[in-house]
């Protein structure tokens, strides 16, 4: 095989408010907390069962950044891509492993989901910002999926920007 891919996409809730740290530099950081959850029928009793898994977010875009301050808050239903990273630190002698969904400058998307009144302001607002740039065409932020599309996650209500059509014959 040629090439791999690491690609994470994400539709859940925030846990809690989004951490944004400054550098000294003047760049920005924001940490996330995701949950996902599902639900099923256990075929045994027949009773409703649920599962939330929780995932750690940390972006480094700093457009996305800047909307996730302004934006978000506990509670907020985010769509989500980015890749996976593993991070190796020491703590107390010993050494930790973290692995996290991480949202870098030009390889990751932010999408509010709750059309809540600040959604459609977050959506200019980034593309006033960002007029023409990669940032913006790859989708740093959007608000929600047009009216009446299936919610843009099985193939309709966005406008997929693909380099290249298969042909179908």
């Amino acid at each position: 095989m040629a090439g791999s891919v690491n690609k994470v996409v994400l539709i859940g809730n925030l846990g809690r408010d989004p951490e944004v740290r400054t550098f000294q530099s003047g760049g920005k950081v924001c940490n996330l907390r995701i949950a996902t959850s599902e639900s099923w029928k256990d075929k045994v009793t027949g009773e409703r069962k649920d599962r939330t898994e929780w995932h750690a977010v940390t972006i480094y875009n700093e457009n996305i950044v800047n909307v996730a301050e302004r934006f978000l808050k506990k509670g907020s239903k985010v769509y989500l891509e980015g890749q996976l990273e593993t991070r190796k630190y020491e703590k107390d002698g010993r050494e930790m492993y973290t692995t996290e969904v991480v949202l870098r400058p030009f390889r990751g998307q932010l999408v509010l989901l709750d059309g809540k009144d600040g959604a459609s302001d977050a959506q200019g607002e980034a593309q006033a910002g960002n007029r023409g740039s990669e940032a913006t065409r790859q989708g740093a932020v959007a608000d929600r999926p047009p009216t009446g599309s299936t919610g843009g996650f099985s193939g309709g209500g966005f406008d997929d920007d693909i380099p290249f059509a298969p042909e179908v014959r």
